[in-house]
């Protein structure tokens, strides 16, 4: 690990590269501590730490902290996520969506990706909104608002702060992928759960502490943690190489060239889960507004409380469904077939065309159902330890997950920096 970050700082476009991810990180961690105007901080969070529980921990948790203070990054990446969710479902539907994704090439993309910044403007305006409105009519223990501005005038400027700072967080997130190291969007989620880490250590060593949790308790989350961490990084890096053979002429006469084709047992990655918690996020939080006016938005609330094994079924159900669905996006068994047929390859044992297409979708379907099975299983983890042994640490299972795919896709990305860099050099030398 030494010699690669020696490697990267000795190489100036690596170096630039990183020290602007740094620097935007730098920008983003400040946002998350400029609170909206108009509003007590710590009284906000005093009123979150008694009423939100689980639910509050894991939403502030995907904000670094941002929703808590009610900063201007209250909201996060989740606008833009939820609105990269539509756009994806919608791709599948609409034949123009599709055609600008699948024909279109580089002007395609373009107008995707525009539709997208216009949707997390739209989301990120209804949600801020909502949020704001919600805030307004908060009261403490002694009837006092939370909020020294007029009701009409917060919720109008909260509205228009927050959805200004979801939207230059998608431009940051956009800036860190074209300047910087890695995936700009996971980047930021990256961050916001880094910097929740200290805190919830802290936490948990106040709670031991005080002698509310046992040292036998937290060993064993820890342990459990570490053997999560093993686990997430054996799963994300297992792959099933299916054997390719090329047929090629040369002088002496016909030879074959074999190499593979690899599929990984969890190609999504970390989206699904993601894309879960986006969706399962809007109708807790809609509902938990009008919680304490409606019997049926309390039910929901409990409902969806990441307590709930109501929770738990539909929460495992979303991540199948998105693993199934983005592996669907992401790999196309006809195209993969018709590029092998072009070539001249073809898989040992399997006649080119429909039965190569067939063979692709028998081994990808089994490898996604072993990696969706194996994501619902992190995923709810965590929630099985805050239930089960009652510890308030939250780096497990999703943010294990996150945080060790992201930073194993940035390495990869290091990787081929640094290799293309080396092959520079030989082609210099040459």
């Amino acid at each position: 690990m030494v010699e690669v970050i020696k490697q990267i700082f000795s190489i100036k476009e690596l170096r630039q590269r990183f020290i602007y991810t740094l620097l935007v990180f730098a920008v983003y961690r400040l946002g998350t501590h400029i609170s909206v105007p108009g509003v007590d901080p710590s009284a906000l969070m005093n009123y979150f730490n008694a009423a939100g529980g689980v639910l509050f921990n894991i939403y502030n948790l995907f904000s670094g902290g941002a929703l808590g203070r009610l900063s201007v990054f209250a909201l996060g990446v989740m606008p833009y996520i939820s609105a990269a969710i539509i756009m994806q479902l919608l791709t599948a539907v609409i034949p123009t969506l599709e055609r600008y994704q699948k024909e279109e090439g580089e002007y395609g993309r373009w107008k995707i990706t525009q539709y997208t910044r216009y949707l997390t403007v739209g989301i990120s305006a209804f949600q801020a909104f909502a949020l704001s409105v919600w805030i307004s009519n908060l009261k403490t223990e002694t009837g006092q608002t939370l909020i020294s501005e007029p009701a009409l005038m917060f919720i109008i400027m909260t509205t228009i702060i927050i959805t200004t700072g979801s939207v230059f967080l998608m431009w940051l997130g956009e800036k860190i992928t074209e300047f910087g190291i890695g995936n700009g969007i996971s980047m930021l989620i990256l961050a916001s759960i880094v910097a929740r880490v200290p805190d919830a250590i802290i936490q948990t060593y106040e709670l031991l502490r005080v002698g509310e949790i046992k040292i036998f308790t937290v060993g064993l989350a820890i342990v459990i943690i570490i053997v999560v961490v093993a686990g997430i990084i054996y799963i994300q890096e297992a792959e099933r190489r299916i054997p390719i053979q090329y047929a090629r002429r040369n002088i002496g006469g016909g030879s074959q060239t074999a190499t593979y084709l690899p599929l990984k047992l969890n190609p999504a990655g970390v989206i699904p889960i993601i894309f879960a918690v986006a969706i399962l996020m809007l109708p807790a939080t809609i509902a938990q507004m009008f919680a304490n006016q409606s019997k049926i938005a309390r039910m929901i609330v409990d409902m969806l409380s990441p307590q709930s094994y109501v929770y738990f079924i539909i929460y495992v159900a979303l991540i199948i469904f998105f693993a199934y669905f983005y592996t669907a996006i992401i790999i196309n068994p006809k195209d993969v077939a018709e590029n092998l047929r072009r070539a001249g390859g073809f898989i040992p044992g399997i006649r080119a065309g429909q039965q190569t297409v067939e063979y692709i979708n028998y081994v990808l379907s089994r490898l996604v159902f072993a990696g969706a099975i194996f994501l619902a299983i992190i995923a709810v983890l965590p929630m099985l330890l805050i239930k089960w042994l009652n510890v308030p640490f939250y780096f497990g299972g999703t943010s294990a997950l996150i945080v060790v795919v992201v930073a194993l896709d940035t390495l990869h990305q290091i990787e081929a920096h640094l290799a293309m860099k080396r092959y520079e050099g030989f082609l210099k030398r040459g």
